[in-house]
C-alpha cells in the first residue's frame, strides 16, 4: 500500500495544529488522530451546497456565503448549482488551507478558485456574518465538526443563540442558513427554531450511495 506523505502543517487560532496528507491521489486534513476531510468523501459536504441553492436558484444575482473552504466540495457544488451572475463568498479562518487549495491541492480545486463569481475572504466567517444586514441569499457553515466544536472552541459562536441570530439578520428574506455537521444534535435544531427559522433535517452520506451518514440542517427565514 502506498504510504501517507506529510506535506504541511499548519496553527489553528486559538490551539492545535492541521496537518495536510496526500497517499498517491488522495489527500486527508487532520486533527491529532482526527480525519477532519478527505478527497474521497465529500458527498455530503456537496449536498449542503446543492440542497441550498435549489431553495434560492430562482433568486437573480443570489449571493452566498461559505464558512470553511476545507477541500471545495461545498464550493464546486454550488459553482455547478447557480447561474453566472451570482457571487460566492468564502470564508476561511486558516491562511493555510487557502494556500494548500492553490498549491499542493490544485488538482482538486480546479478552476474554482479563479472563478469569477467567488471571492475568498482569510478571516472568521462569524466576524463576516456579524458585519452583514440583509446581505445574503444563503448561508452555509462547514465549520469544524458541526455544533459539537472539534477544531476550535471560537467556532461555538456560530451556533449558538447569539450566533444564530447574528445569521437570520444577515440573510435577506427567505433565506436561507444551511449548517453540515457530522452528527445530531438535537438541542441545537431547536435553537434554529428559537432564533425564527423554520428547520428541515436532511441526512447524507459522505459518499455517494455509502460512507458515514451526515446531517445537513436547511433553516429558512431571514431578514
Amino acid at each position: 500500500m502506498i504510504p501517507w506523505l506529510l506535506l504541511d502543517t499548519a496553527r489553528i487560532p486559538g490551539g492545535g495544529e492541521l496537518r495536510l496528507k496526500r497517499r498517491g491521489g488522495e489527500f486527508s486534513i487532520m486533527l491529532g488522530d482526527n480525519e477532519l476531510m478527505n478527497s474521497r468523501l465529500g458527498g455530503s459536504e456537496e449536498a449542503l451546497a446543492t440542497l441550498s441553492c435549489e431553495r434560492i436558484r430562482a433568486r437573480p444575482g443570489a449571493r452566498i456565503l461559505i464558512g470553511g473552504l476545507g477541500m471545495g466540495f461545498t464550493l464546486r457544488a454550488a459553482l455547478g448549482a447557480l447561474d453566472e451572475g451570482a457571487g460566492v463568498d468564502v470564508a476561511e479562518l486558516v491562511p493555510a488551507v487557502v494556500a494548500w487549495a492553490r498549491g499542493p491541492m490544485a488538482e482538486v480545486f480546479g478552476s474554482s478558485l479563479t472563478d469569477p463569481r467567488v471571492k475568498i475572504v482569510e478571516a472568521d466567517v462569524g466576524r463576516v456574518i456579524r458585519a452583514g444586514r440583509g446581505v445574503y441569499d444563503a448561508i452555509l457553515l462547514d465549520v469544524d465538526n458541526g455544533p459539537d466544536g472539534l477544531t476550535c472552541s471560537a467556532n461555538d459562536g456560530l451556533y449558538d443563540m447569539r450566533g444564530l441570530r447574528a445569521a437570520h439578520a444577515a440573510l435577506r428574506p427567505g433565506g436561507v442558513l444551511s449548517v453540515w455537521s457530522s452528527g445530531l444534535d438535537r438541542a441545537f435544531a431547536g435553537r434554529l427554531g428559537k432564533a425564527g427559522f423554520t428547520v428541515e433535517e436532511v441526512k447524507a452520506r459522505a459518499k455517494g450511495g455509502g460512507g458515514a451518514r451526515h446531517v445537513i440542517w436547511i433553516a429558512t427565514g431571514g431578514g
